[in-house]
């Protein structure tokens, strides 16, 4: 019986070990929840809900998930774990600027609420007159308003549903590239 009672604790600690997360052991609670604000900032990770073991497993998963997402984008080695190199990148600084779009179309967030939406230019390019850019802009956008209920207006100042922006020009783009913020959007 005790040769038994000592089996099963071997195979219950093998089943254990190997259902556990490969999570290296010199990352602490206080880098987890960096990673977790990280992405839930910067990746649309949705908030953890651990109501339920099949919610943490979940929220586990999409965690793994996130983290691949970001150590792709970096060019980092993608695991889907936290590691040193991947925590390494994300305490570096940023301007907060998100790494990838806002919208998730597993739930159709990405659809516009209204159909009435508002446009504005931030800037022009320099490779085309803003006369042509107007023009060019006011086509794609009768093409939408042809086949879909959307109606586009045009707006001078404040927010508009649809901001149109080009590249800086060199000076501008050496500037922020060179300009440090921290990772909660605000400069140093």
């Amino acid at each position: 019986k005790m040769k038994a009672f000592y089996q099963l604790c071997i195979l219950i600690g093998l089943v254990i070990k190997t259902h556990s997360g490969p999570v290296p052991a010199n990352i602490g609670k206080e880098e987890d929840d960096l990673a977790k604000n990280y992405l839930k900032k910067l990746y649309n990770m949705k908030e953890e809900h651990t109501r339920s073991a099949r919610s943490t497993d979940h929220s586990v998963s999409e965690m793994s998930e996130k983290l691949s997402e970001m150590q792709e984008f970096f060019g980092l080695k993608v695991t889907g774990t936290l590691d040193a190199e991947t925590l390494e990148v994300m305490k570096k600084p940023r301007c907060g600027v998100p790494d990838v779009a806002g919208y998730n179309d597993a739930t159709g967030s990405y659809k516009w609420t209204k159909k009435q939406l508002t446009y504005r230019y931030l800037n022009y390019t320099s490779d085309m007159t803003q006369e042509e850019v107007d023009s060019s802009i006011g086509r794609a956008l009768k093409v939408w308003a042809d086949i879909t209920p959307l109606r586009f207006s045009r707006i001078y100042s404040g927010v508009a549903d649809i901001m149109i922006s080009f590249p800086l020009t060199h000076e501008m783009s050496v500037f922020y590239k060179y300009n440090k913020c921290t990772s909660s959007g605000s400069q140093k």
